[in-house]
């Protein structure tokens, strides 16, 4: 590649992870055709690729990738329409869209975000579909997140969209009144693509995800300053950004939780989570995300005490189990209550969140139950538990450190586990 391509496809690159939710907002906010809005900007980056390496990078690039996806737009709406019906489609989809040729692309995301909200939508499909179109995750990633094989996944949001389009839900803010039924998909969507980005903190892409769920998130907090469950995932996802830098040491390495430098956590990303936790409580309706931000309030506290509030832990994950029924609440509720009453009764409650195989893919489970059995000296089922969390981890940072804690097994009486990964 020529020296003089790499700023053009460098800015390409980055107006693509910055600005795609945005640029597929706009451009759907008339049309109501998320999958060709989708389509045309598609064709406009392929178009940027091509021309931006011999012209240089225009001076407004979100405002050439528009105008570009624009005119494939009006392409595709002349192809499938006739006599007045096209001339007054194309019209609209003009004069809506030529303001942002020269001057900043509005910003439609959240509107999109309970677009795809829609009671028309099928609940299950929700969050989905606000992730595949704000922040362009494909079938496959969706897919993997929600346990669901990516051609059916690929399906159900095709025909999410073609629902939006056919039944013309609006591009737009629902009423006050309507915003609660369609926020829980929202803040779900929100927090699966925090979750993506928080997975892999060595990869600038999902990094990204991180950033812009955080984004997300603090647009719904500014709409809605009174929905405690808003506030309280926004504060969630701070108080979890705020330990980025603390998650690997300096030569790379996986650091766990319990033994972070706190010096390395950013004291204002917790105090703003602190003092979003505090307004979501004076509300007095709690809620999923309300819980897990103080469950990490809880952790938080080791900055001062030395020690995490492991009594807190534990009720707080009591009080969310009770809510959600989740196994995966059930496996963390273990690993609290290992802390205030031992690693047998720790591992007596793996059992029961584990019982009928339903978490044997989940290497949470298997993390857990070998740090417990190692604590209990149950030696050998330590090792075959950290066999599988190392088989089931994608991370190689996170797959050197279980490594190591098997390993390490074999200094333990009656310790000699099997040293293949």
């Amino acid at each position: 590649m020529d020296a003089r391509d790499v700023p053009a496809h460098a800015i390409a690159t980055e107006i693509a992870r910055a600005s795609y939710g945005k640029l597929v907002a706009f451009l759907a906010a008339t049309t109501r055709d998320v999958a060709g809005a989708e389509d045309a900007l598609a064709e406009a980056f392929a178009a940027a690729l091509q021309h931006w390496p011999r012209t240089g990078a225009p001076d407004n690039p979100e405002g050439w990738l528009i105008a570009v996806a624009r005119r494939k737009l009006i392409d595709a709406a002349r192809r499938r329409k006739v006599g007045d019906e096209a001339s007054d489609h194309l019209r609209l989809i003009a004069d809506e869209l030529a303001a942002s040729e020269t001057g900043p692309v509005p910003d439609r995301r959240l509107a999109l975000m309970f677009a795809c909200a829609h009671p028309a939508i099928e609940p299950s499909i929700r969050a989905p579909l606000i992730l595949q179109t704000l922040l362009g995750f494909d079938a496959g990633q969706i897919g993997s997140a929600f346990l669901v094989a990516p051609t059916t996944m690929g399906q159900r949001l095709a025909r999410a969209k073609n629902k939006i389009r056919r039944a013309g839900i609006p591009f737009r803010m629902p009423e006050r009144e309507d915003l609660p039924e369609r926020l829980d998909a929202v803040l779900e969507a929100i927090y699966a693509a925090f979750a993506e980005g928080w997975s892999d903190p060595d990869n600038p892409r999902r990094r990204n995800l991180s950033v812009e769920a955080i984004w997300l998130g603090r647009l719904v907090a500014d709409l809605l300053p009174a929905e405690p469950e808003a506030l309280g995932l926004l504060a969630l996802m701070l108080y979890s950004d705020a330990r980025r830098a603390a998650r690997r040491d300096s030569d790379g390495r996986y650091v766990p939780l319990a033994e972070q430098d706190v010096t390395r956590w950013d004291e204002a990303a917790i105090a703003r989570a602190e003092g979003l936790l505090r307004a979501a409580s004076a509300l007095a309706i709690p809620g999923r995300f309300q819980i897990e931000a103080a469950i990490q309030s809880a952790h938080v506290v080791r900055r001062r005490t030395g020690r995490a509030d492991w009594g807190a832990i534990e009720r707080l994950y009591d009080a969310l189990l009770a809510l959600t029924g989740s196994p995966v609440v059930a496996v963390n509720r273990a690993v609290a209550v290992a802390q205030t009453q031992g690693p047998l009764r720790g591992l007596a409650l793996l059992d029961e969140a584990a019982a009928g195989g339903r978490l044997d893919g989940y290497q949470s489970l298997w993390a857990a139950r070998a740090e417990l059995s190692a604590r209990a000296g149950h030696v050998a089922e330590a090792a075959h538990a950290y066999q599988l969390a190392i088989g089931l981890e994608s991370d190689p940072a996170v797959r050197a450190f279980l490594i190591g804690r098997r390993d390490a097994l074999a200094t333990q009486p009656g310790g000699s586990p099997s040293k293949t990964a």
